[in-house]
């Protein structure tokens, strides 16, 4: 790959609701999709934000019905159907969630391509901090046959939306409640549990970016910086 891919990132502090960034990541994707359509040079964007708490399900979404729906929204969480890859999973505070929005069609990079990637760049944050990772039959990063601490989920052959979220300070007392992913036997850890002393989302976000530009070969074109309020104000006029 070029090292000329370019792209920006869109930092957000404060918990953000699911749908709204979602939301957003659509309106960036069709923007990113117009761009190529008229032959301009392409920014990429690379977002990074905690969501407020959300069991989300991904195109499989028909295991899960309204009564296990009803249950999961009993805890204080929403519940999102989405239009990414795998089964079901939690996002909440105190886990980096990224969405790379990225055109890959124009890249001439593969899905399969894509999710390595990603994966390897995770497993280069979890060593920048002396965490061993690794990858699995199961997608999503490890550091047990039993332990992950990444989830993946992606959408788009052409262009990127969904992503990934490491665990972070996750109080992961909120994946007791499904079965993470749909994998049976197998748990969930962060980087907190890990290392035995907090490591906020703040803190992995620097190695993350390091590790992504790494991995991507990307050049870093500008960063901007949202609250939450702001970043979903960028949803306005939603799709469904």
């Amino acid at each position: 790959m070029s090292s000329q891919l370019a792209v920006r990132i869109l930092k957000v502090s404060g918990a953000v609701d699911y749908t709204r960034a979602w939301a957003v990541q659509k309106r960036i994707a069709q923007g990113l999709a117009d761009t190529v359509t008229e032959g301009q040079r392409p920014v990429h964007s690379l977002i990074l934000l905690e969501h407020l708490p959300v069991y989300t399900v991904g195109l499989r979404s028909e295991v899960y019905n309204k009564e296990e729906e009803l249950r999961l929204c009993q805890t204080g969480a929403q519940f999102v159907r989405s239009n990414r890859g795998g089964l079901i999973t939690f996002h909440g505070p105190g886990q980096l969630t990224v969405y790379p929005i990225l055109h890959l069609a124009d890249m001439n990079r593969s899905l399969k391509w894509y999710v390595c990637a990603l994966e390897r760049a995770v497993i280069r944050t979890c060593q920048s901090f002396g965490v061993s990772a690794f990858t699995s039959a199961d997608t999503g990063v490890w550091i047990s046959e039993t332990a992950k601490i990444c989830a993946i989920g992606i959408q788009g052959r052409k262009v990127t939306t969904h992503g990934l979220a490491l665990n972070c300070n996750t109080d992961l007392t909120w994946f007791d409640n499904i079965v993470p992913c749909g994998l049976s036997g197998k748990t969930v850890t962060s980087l907190t549990q890990e290392l035995g002393r907090e490591v906020c989302v703040a803190e992995a976000q620097a190695p993350f970016l390091h590790a992504f530009q790494e991995v991507f070969e990307c050049s870093y074109l500008e960063e901007k910086l949202y609250s939450a309020k702001d970043f979903q104000l960028m949803s306005d006029d939603r799709a469904d």
